[in-house]
């Protein structure tokens, strides 16, 4: 879920902690920018264009109008990429007529993907960057709780589900009963 006080920390007064708190709204929010950019254009520009939507979203202050009541983050930081795109697109036409003086890189006006349409890129993106975090705030509490290695051991069966017998082995392996394995994989799915 988003972490409001993030952005309420980036909306400070307070330079040093607003900048901090920007910066960890965009290097959370990169990998989703970055698939949609992706899928809206060439690859190969979309570091750079990222790179601007970034600097744009900071500039403007879009982060500003993120609001718990009114909506997600996300569909507001969507909806910002959105409109940002479409500029750089407006931009490369009026550049093509004359009207311009900055050139968007070639190729920003190429069809999307057919395979995968800019917003599923970003929900795609958006989704590993969750489960991501998810998974390292997981280990980190194993690791607090001072089962790393249990962890380690764990953690492939969280994705795809194990036979009984490679539980009855994990288990004899970790020095605990079968049944005792099964209840640790059920809440560690559940907290993941």
């Amino acid at each position: 879920t988003t972490s409001w006080s993030l952005i309420a920390a980036a909306a400070q007064e307070r330079p040093a902690l607003a900048r901090g708190a920007l910066e960890q709204l965009c290097r959370a929010y990169r990998p989703p920018v970055l698939a949609y950019l992706r899928r809206s254009g060439p690859a190969q520009d979309a570091e750079d264009l990222a790179q601007a939507f970034f600097v744009r979203f900071i500039e403007r202050g879009w982060y500003r109008d993120a609001d718990p009541a009114r909506g997600r983050f996300r569909a507001l930081l969507l909806t910002a990429l959105r409109r940002f795109v479409l500029d750089q697109r407006n931009a490369g036409h009026a550049a093509k007529r004359g009207g311009g003086t900055e050139m968007v890189e070639e190729g920003i006006d190429r069809a999307w993907d057919p395979g995968e349409t800019p917003e599923q890129a970003f929900t795609r993106a958006w989704m590993g960057t969750i489960l991501s975090s998810a998974w390292e705030r997981l280990h980190e509490e194993w690791s607090r709780a001072g089962k790393r290695e249990q962890f380690a051991r764990l953690a492939p069966l969280l994705l795809e589900r194990a036979d009984s017998a490679e539980l009855d082995a994990l288990a004899q392996e970790l020095g605990i009963r079968p049944n005792t394995l099964a209840v640790q994989l059920h809440r560690i799915r559940q907290r993941l």
